[in-house]
């Protein structure tokens, strides 16, 4: 019965362990196509008025996709905002704060148009 006992638990064991191991494993052996992008998104600073005013134009607040749809006053569907499903959505979301930052703290101007 102990070595029943201690096969079973060497079981329910592995089958706990092994998953959290092949998780760890597949995210280190991917290759991320997209991190040289992501750095040099990322590595842009804001040092001028007319860039930081393009990026705050070309970047939107809130995603252009999402939508509902209303039928005589009622809500029929709603479509989810698609802009997360950009593998670069983060770091554009960051380079807009940046420059958003640059415009109220270098330039002292108000942003309010841009939110």
């Amino acid at each position: 019965m102990t070595a029943l006992k201690t096969k079973n638990e060497h079981f329910v064991l592995s089958a706990v362990i092994n998953p959290i191991a092949n998780q760890q494993q597949n995210t280190q052996s991917r290759i991320d196509l997209w991190q040289p992008l992501r750095q040099w998104i990322d590595a842009v600073e804001i040092q001028n008025r007319k860039l930081a005013h393009f990026i705050a134009k070309l970047i939107p607040a809130q995603c252009p996709f999402e939508r509902d749809i209303t039928l005589f006053g009622r809500r029929i569907a709603h479509i989810p905002p698609m802009c997360k499903l950009n593998p670069l959505y983060e770091e554009f979301v960051s380079l807009r704060f940046r420059a958003l930052c640059y415009l109220v703290d270098q330039c002292g101007e108000d942003i309010q148009s841009y939110c």
